[in-house]
């Protein structure tokens, strides 16, 4: 039995990794609960209502002695993020320093960090973009996310601190909050079956790589387990348009709906997918749910949730 502690284990992502890698470990979750939700989480699993930047989360971390810190905590709105990158920095890195400083000096301890694909690499110069592919962030949120790689990089060198990177592409699937600066699919899917029309910003040929949460957190598993040091891009590899999006969801979800356009956000990509072959070989990953099973499961979770 592994001691496995998964800070915001109770978001959307987080909730997911905890359900697999839950059986047979012993799994304790720091959540300040600002976005996630205790419901998310199974009864026995223990939570710590705190802020990963907090001296009381450093605490848990020291006393509970975790044989693998999964760190799925972050501020993740790449707009807020440019709106108070103070704010954003303080979360992604400062929080993260938190967390892993204990653990220094403390050899044999795993770290599984989810970090950004998509915003990390910025306007590509390849499609999809490899690991290896140059680092130029369009965002604070993506450089937050490069940088606490470095530092993981740093620690792993120094103090012996092991980590895997899971570089996300577009993560989509239940228990996504619908609200702020959600992803499209939790927005588009909480409109439309509310009987509401959907806007798309641009003309929708952009394009993104949606992987489903499960998928991830599936990932996530074979981190935990392997403990393979490095970075890996986990994604579909395939490039699927918004307007695509938008009219599937529209088709299964309310086929009557209209879809309006609204003028492209400034900064936006116009293209995003990234390459999951080295996932593939290395971890022994690869995706299983499609685009269109994935949002059929999707759009079922948040008709349960409307009830």
């Amino acid at each position: 039995m592994a001691k496995i502690l998964v800070t915001g284990g109770a978001g959307f992502i987080g909730s997911h990794i905890v359900d697999r890698v839950r059986p047979g470990n012993e799994v304790h979750v720091i959540d300040d609960l600002s976005s996630g939700n205790r419901n998310n989480l199974p009864s026995d699993v223990v939570l710590h209502e705190l802020d990963i930047r907090s001296k009381e989360a450093a605490q848990v971390v020291a006393s509970f002695e975790p044989d693998v810190i999964v760190h799925a905590a972050a501020q993740i709105s790449v707009r807020r993020s440019m709106d108070e990158p103070a704010l954003d920095t303080d979360i992604n890195i400062t929080g993260l320093v938190n967390i892993i400083t204990p653990l220094c000096g403390r050899a044999g301890t795993h770290v599984v960090f989810l970090a950004s694909g998509g915003s990390c690499y910025g306007v590509q110069d390849v499609y999809p973009a490899p690991e290896n592919h140059p680092i130029r962030p369009e965002s604070i949120y993506g450089l937050s996310k490069w940088v606490g790689e470095r530092f993981l990089e740093f620690w792993s060198r120094i103090w012996g601190v092991s980590y895997t990177s899971l570089r996300l592409s577009n993560v989509y699937g239940p228990r996504q909050n619908p609200h702020g600066e959600a992803g499209v699919v939790a927005i588009f899917s909480e409109r439309l079956l509310a009987g509401k029309d959907i806007t798309v910003n641009g003309s929708g040929e952009q394009t993104r790589d949606f992987v489903y949460v499960g998928d991830v957190a599936d990932a996530a598993a074979k981190a935990v387990q392997g403990r393979t040091q490095g970075e890996f891009n986990i994604s579909t590899a395939t490039e699927t348009t918004v307007i695509s999006l938008a009219t599937a969801l529209r088709d299964q979800a309310s086929p009557k709906a209209k879809i309006d356009f609204a003028p492209a956000r400034p900064g936006e990509q116009l293209r995003s997918v990234i390459d999951n072959s080295l996932a593939k070989s290395t971890l022994g990953w690869t995706p299983k749910v499609g685009v269109e099973e994935g949002l059929a499961k999707t759009l079922a979770w948040y008709r349960e949730g409307s009830r």
